[in-house]
Order: C-alpha cells, then sequence, then structure tokens
C-alpha cells in the first residue's frame, strides 16, 4: 500500500469514524471468510457497519474524533463495529460472539466515552428502536382493538 492509498484510507476511515455514533472494537483471530462474511451480513441486517482495519491507521484516524480514548484497543487483529444506532451494533456483535467464541469484544466507545464489554452487553439487551417503535404501536392500538373486540361481542349478545 503506497502513501497515497494509506492516505485515501485514513482519511475515509476519520470520516467513517467522525459519523458514527458508536464504536465497537472486536478481535477476530480464527474466524474464517464465511464467519467474517456472516458476521458483516448480521451488522448490515442490524442497520451498522463492520470494518477490519489496520492498527496503525485506525489509532491515526481517531484523532480529531470523540472516540480518541479507545486508541489503545487497536492490537492484534482488530475489526471496529460502527453505528448511528448504539442498541443494533451491540445486539448484532454481543449476539454473534455468543455463537462464536472466536470473536472477542474488546470494548469501545459512545458519544459520551469509553464503553467497557459489560457496558456493551448491557446496550445490546436494550431494545432496537424498531421493537422500542413496535411496542408503542402495539400500546396505542390496543385500547381500541380491545373496544372493538366489546363492542363486537355486545352486539352479538343483543343479537342471540
Amino acid at each position: 500500500m503506497n502513501r497515497e492509498e494509506k492516505s485515501q484510507l485514513l482519511s475515509e476511515l476519520n470520516g467513517l469514524l467522525s459519523g458514527s455514533e458508536l464504536v465497537i472494537v472486536a478481535h477476530y483471530k480464527g474466524l474464517t471468510v464465511k464467519e467474517v462474511s456472516e458476521l458483516r451480513d448480521k451488522i448490515r441486517e442490524a442497520g451498522a457497519g463492520f470494518k477490519v482495519t489496520k492498527n496503525r491507521i485506525t489509532r491515526l484516524a481517531l484523532k480529531g474524533t470523540k472516540f480518541e480514548g479507545i486508541a489503545d484497543l487497536f492490537t492484534g487483529p482488530t475489526a471496529i463495529a460502527f453505528a448511528n444506532d448504539p442498541v443494533s451494533a451491540c445486539k448484532a456483535c454481543v449476539n454473534f460472539a455468543k455463537d462464536n467464541e472466536k470473536l472477542v469484544i474488546m470494548g469501545g466507545a459512545n458519544s459520551e466515552g469509553v464503553l467497557s464489554i459489560d457496558d456493551i452487553k448491557k446496550l445490546a439487551s436494550i431494545p432496537s428502536m424498531d421493537e422500542l417503535r413496535a411496542k408503542i404501536i402495539g400500546l396505542l392500538q390496543a385500547p381500541g382493538a380491545q373496544l372493538a373486540r366489546l363492542a363486537k361481542a355486545y352486539s352479538e349478545k343483543e343479537a342471540a
């Protein structure tokens, strides 16, 4: 990789990190290409992104972003998951790590600071925005549906 390619990768990675609300750092040593592709697909389905990174370039790209505090996590075979919805990326990574012990979550950061592994697991246990929206819609529709059932039952009783 020549200087120009490194410079382009650095600016691309810096823009990616600057536009994200959450970054999760993980080691992927031992994952096959198929497993990494599966992980990428699951993370994409969750509305997040996944990228295998070069540690030195990533440390440089972190400068000037809100994620500077995680620079020390970039050692070994490192990849990052990034998203604007913190719950979705955490959920996808934690669920994949449960099924595949070769993915080791090292830590991460959000706009408020550095996240430990436990913080990431707590975020993963929170329902996603889509799940919360579905619950709210269900709660809003429940009284109307119940009223319709009562009216129908009453009218059937009167007819009989």
